[in-house]
């Protein structure tokens, strides 16, 4: 059929001129245009395949050579009349119908004459030869698809390109015949509206014509006595008067309403609303269509007065209401009541308002509502006038069932606006400042002024408003069991269960305030996110969750005028229809805001957080908790299924069975981020505020830690667990400080390894580690004759094994950090050890005999730790050795870094003084400067002495320095013999080192003199007869030398000599030197 040519009324769409080219370039999955939509045809876009992918027909070679050398392939040659008329005896069956599974003949045009007709009956045909399995109803389009991409022998491969291109010419056709046909496709849709309009038309007027040959026939039937008419004309008189005055009575019920609701008098407005129905529902009323307007309003006015009683139960039980602030008690810095008069007056005040309530409430009467006051004053009153009002409408299991519903949005709503007011009193800045700045974010130990100061608000206002709704509740729950049992109702099943919902939400919330404020690893046991396993299909379209938001308007300025003038708009618009509701959308607009928002992010969002989440938050949640729940025991019903005995029990398995691996994974945690830190070994800024002289920063973080677990563990149940865990800490800490004190004293030796440098070698073992520690350990008396002693081993070694430029300790930076580690480690034993305290066994309460776990809400809130408090470790017999075992190993380690503190400054004299002894002193004019080396051991002991006074005590100091000069007077005599040669320039040069030292040291020991070395020089200018004159004189015993440094200086004497170049005064010298030196021993040799 052809749609090219047909008009409508003579005329014919003018859809010529517009863009036609544009009209038909849409997906083509979209539809036909002008709203037609395509049929599927069977095989159309492929069926069902079941044979195996090797049955489908494949294209000879010749057919492929055919399609590839024709320019359009799918327009279809002329063909034989007698190929046409072979295709319309092939294109019908034996019925003589015509066969859809196969194109018509070439004799006939099923797709049109014109031209694209042709191109179609083309492609078609095409399709028929080369594509005929996807025409069927059992192609499978994934087997088509997967032949295309095989290229072997049993694949098609090498089809592809046909097939694309057999698409593209379908696609291109399809086109051509919509645009060939369109002017007769809008002309057909014109007709059709036109002939169904006219068919309408046609059946009003039957029905019209029905209905008056109805009412004709009706009329024929009825009589017409004259009596009869005028005794029912009476009659409908007197009952339009009576309709009249119940229409006057009705009409004036609105005003009433509306006042009463306004004033919140619900009993009377429920009994002014039940009348108002029952009369214009009345059957004499139902009829009469000017009541029809006030009919649909006292219709509305049920169902809003019934949400508005809703609305405002809801504002009582969850403290929405202004009246209700008396419930609740907010947070008070000051909890002492002698300070404070209004917590002394609440504590004076005796009972409770819910057991004043609950001692004179009266269900076997209906209430009276009392119109001379305000019935919100008494919320619980008020609570039980709305359940009084809600029973006379038939609504009370409605209400119970809204009162279950919005239990866990409302409960979630209050979390969310007191984390909010809590938020908005304690600024950010406050709760992050100082301590943040001086501690790394991820120690975070609670206790700490503001911080704590949050956490407490956030607890006690929010457990506060808890204890009023559960008081609520409980009213409530008595009303209505009061009202079921006057009215002899069927007991609602949710009426006995809404406090164990109640009572689930309670744990759930306080379950996520501890894990949100504890738990810092994510424990997926309490992560609230679900991951979906079910939409793994990636084609398949993922359904959006409903619950979640998909977008939020935060850009609103709730202040403006146009917000205003809306709000305004809105509120008139609600009093004209449902009044009582204006006053509270002016007071509630930001909390419905608020509620909305949390109605729909609840299910997938928490609340804000005040405060970072640490294990050392329990000492400020388990106080409130505990009372709270101590508290909630006397609220809850004695007919509800809540056993009172366990209502703390879900707070123990949560301590237990959670709390404490936290505890153990968090501690490891930071204590291994406070000993990996980059500064850890590194002096801490703020030294002054721990220790008195500077320590590591890792050190004050590490002690700081202990301090707020030890704080903590005096606020819960005991367990020497806990201690050992502690104790652990402090063993790797020392493992830590000891590797750190090995790498900086350790060297690399030439054939390979490491090995100590000598002063940490010197201190580990030997006689000199005996005397070392001796003189550290001894008293004053015998410290003279040790020094020299020490002196003495450490001359002997020192030549034994010649000390390295990498032997010595010798940076600032080396030398900085073992003053640290020593001034840390005695730091830190010292607090240590302020926190021992050794208990009797059984006064520590680690485990419940009864149930083998520990009862952590046995703790009394009011006996929790005071922050003002001393801090202690409790620990028994048992475990107080390993504690002390780990403070002697501090100790130890931190001896042993002094001690390499005082033995490696004396090596570096000694290296130095061994390469002063070393240069030239055969000088050819004298020297008026110090040798070189003079003066970097000068400013190498200036530095030493700079680092000793700023990092260690006094004591530590005295130990250290004590003895230098000793050691300088006697090197230099005792090592003489390592000057090659030396005249009398040389030696005006070594008095001048001597001289120089001398002056240098007396900066660091006040009273030192290097009266011996000095002296020994001196003898030097004097000669080598001098020398053995005196020496014959006194026998050596007045010299202060002994032999064997007496003939040293005695060859320092002929050394020029020796070096000459005349062989004849080298000879006399070599004769003289061997007569003073058998003189020497002749009369030295008893000395």
């Amino acid at each position: 059929m052809s749609y090219g040519h047909i008009e409508a009324n003579g005329h014919s769409n003018g859809y010529r001129n517009q863009d036609q080219s544009n009209r038909y370039e849409d997906d083509q999955t979209n539809g036909a245009p002008n709203g037609g939509r395509r049929v599927r045809r069977a095989g159309g876009y492929g069926g069902f395949f079941p044979g195996d992918v090797s049955e489908q027909p494949e294209l000879g070679h010749d057919e492929q050579a055919v399609g590839l050398e024709s320019p359009d392939p799918y327009n279809a040659p002329s063909i034989p009349n007698w190929r046409r008329a072979e295709g319309r005896t092939q294109g019908r069956d034996d019925n003589g119908t015509s066969d859809r599974s196969r194109p018509p003949g070439n004799g006939t045009h099923l797709y049109g004459e014109g031209p694209a007709g042709k191109q179609i009956e083309g492609v078609v045909e095409h399709i028929q030869e080369k594509w005929s399995v996807i025409t069927k109803n059992d192609c499978v389009p994934v087997h088509i698809a997967l032949q295309l991409m095989d290229y072997s022998s049993l694949g098609r491969g090498n089809d592809y390109e046909d097939f694309k291109q057999t698409s593209r010419a379908l696609q291109k056709a399809l086109k051509a015949i919509v645009n060939e046909h369109h002017q007769g496709f809008n002309s057909s849709i014109g007709t059709f509206h036109k002939i169904q309009s006219s068919i309408q038309t046609s059946q009003s007027r039957v029905r019209t014509l029905k209905g008056s040959l109805m009412h004709a026939k009706m009329n024929l039937t009825v009589a017409k006595p004259e009596l009869k008419g005028l005794a029912t004309s009476s009659q409908s008189y007197e009952e339009m008067l009576q309709i009249l005055g119940q229409i006057e009575k009705i009409q004036i019920m609105p005003e009433q309403l509306d006042a009463r609701i306004s004033e919140k008098h619900f009993l009377s407005a429920v009994d002014l609303l039940q009348d108002a129905l029952r009369m214009i529902r009345n059957s004499n009323l139902e009829n009469i269509g000017a009541l029809a307007d006030l009919r649909t309003y006292l219709n509305n006015q049920e169902t809003s007065l019934a949400d508005i009683l809703l609305e405002e139960l809801h504002d009582h039980l969850y403290l929405k209401s202004p009246y209700c602030s008396s419930r609740w008690a907010p947070y008070i810095l000051s909890a002492d009541p002698s300070t404070n008069p209004e917590l002394a007056a609440s504590i004076n005040t005796g009972i409770r308002p819910l057991y004043r309530f609950l001692t004179g409430l009266n269900t076997l009467s209906l209430l009276v509502d009392d119109t001379s006051r305000n019935p919100e004053t008494d919320s619980f009153e008020y609570i039980h006038m709305i359940l009084e009002a809600l029973n006379k409408m038939g609504r009370l299991d409605l209400a119970v069932d809204s009162m279950e519903q919005r239990l866990p949005i409302e409960l979630f709503a209050v979390v969310e606006r007191t984390t909010q007011e809590v938020d908005l009193r304690h600024p950010a800045h406050l709760r992050t400042g100082e301590i943040q700045s001086r501690k790394k974010p991820w120690v975070n130990l609670g206790n700490n002024g503001e911080q704590a100061e949050v956490l407490r608000d956030l607890l006690c206002t929010l457990y506060s408003k808890f204890e009023a709704i559960a008081e609520g509740h409980r009213a409530a729950h008595e009303v209505i069991a009061g009202i079921v049992a006057r009215e002899g109702l069927r007991k609602p099943d949710s009426l006995l269960g809404g406090f164990q919902e109640l009572w689930k939400l309670y744990q759930s919330e306080m379950r996520s305030l501890l894990h949100d404020y504890l738990a810092t690893d994510g424990n997926p046991l309490y992560n609230t996110k679900r991951v979906s396993t079910i939409n793994n299909n990636v084609f398949q379209r993922t359904q959006r969750d409903k619950n979640k938001r998909v977008f939020r308007l935060g850009e609103v300025d709730e202040r403006s005028t146009d917000m205003s003038n809306e709000q305004e708009d809105l509120d008139k618009i609600l009093q004209a229809s449902v009044p009582g509701l204006v006053s509270k959308s002016h007071r509630r607009s930001g909390i419905i805001q608020g509620d909305r928002s949390v109605t729909y992010d609840s299910p997938a969002a928490g609340h804000k957080l005040l405060l970072k989440p640490s294990v050392f938050n329990i000492s400020l949640l388990l106080p409130p908790s505990l009372s709270f729940l101590q508290t909630l025991k006397e609220i809850v019903p004695p007919d509800s299924d809540i056993a009172i005995s366990t209502l703390t029990s879900f707070l123990d398995d949560f301590l237990v069975n959670v709390f404490n691996p936290q505890l153990d994974e968090t501690l490891t945690e930071l204590c291994s981020q406070s000993f990996v830190d980059l500064g850890a070994f590194q002096q801490d800024p703020h030294w002054a505020d721990h220790a008195l002289r500077p320590i590591l920063k890792g050190t004050s973080l590490f002690f700081s830690l202990v301090e707020a677990f030890c704080r903590m563990l005096d606020n819960i149940p005991q367990d020497q667990a806990f201690t050992q865990l502690i104790v652990t800490q402090l063993v790797t800490y020392h493992d830590k400080c000891a590797a750190w004190y090995r790498g900086l004293v350790t060297r690399p030796r030439p054939e390979g390894g490491t090995c100590l440098k000598t002063a940490a070698a010197v201190v580990e073992s030997g006689d000199l580690s005996v005397v070392v520690k001796t003189i550290w350990n001894g008293d004053d008396s015998d410290r003279e004759r040790l020094m020299q002693k020490e002196a003495e081993l450490l001359i002997s070694r020192t030549n034994e094994t010649p000390l390295e430029p990498y032997d010595i300790v010798s940076d600032r930076r080396s030398v900085t950090a073992l003053c640290l580690l020593y001034s840390s480690l005695q730091w830190l034993e010292s607090k240590l050890n302020q926190l021992r305290h050794v208990v009797d066994k059984d006064s520590v309460t680690a485990q419940d005999t009864r149930t083998g776990r520990r009862r952590w809400t046995l703790v009394n809130a009011a006996n929790m730790q005071d922050d003002d408090q001393p801090v202690y470790l409790l620990m028994t017999k048992e475990t107080v050795g390993p504690f002390d075992d780990v403070l002697a190993r501090y100790r130890e380690l931190a001896t042993t870094a002094l001690l390499t503190l005082h033995v490696d400054i004396r090596c570096g004299m000694i290296h130095m003084i061994s390469r002063v002894l070393k240069a030239p002193y055969f000088l050819d004019q004298a020297a008026n400067e110090p040798d070189p080396s003079i003066l970097t051991l000068n400013a190498d002991l200036l530095s030493f002495d700079d680092n000793l006074t700023v990092h260690l005590p006094s004591k530590e100091y005295r130990f250290i320095t004590s003895g230098l000069g000793l050691l300088l007077d006697k090197i230099l005599v005792a090592n003489a013999s390592q000057i090659s040669v030396m005249n009398l320039n040389g030696c005006e040069r070594m008095q001048l080192n001597i001289l120089v030292l001398q002056q240098n040291l007396k900066s660091i020991e006040s009273e030192v003199a290097l009266t011996r070395s000095a002296m020994f020089y001196d003898y030097f200018i004097g000669g080598a007869e001098a020398i053995v004159e005196k020496a014959k004189a006194t026998g050596g015993k007045d010299m202060g030398f002994s032999l064997e440094e007496i003939k040293v200086l005695v060859e320092l004497c002929y050394s020029e000599a020796l070096q000459s170049q005349q062989r004849d005064v080298a000879a006399q010298a070599r004769k003289a030197l061997s007569d003073h030196l058998l003189q020497l021993s002749e009369s030295m040799w008893n000395s």
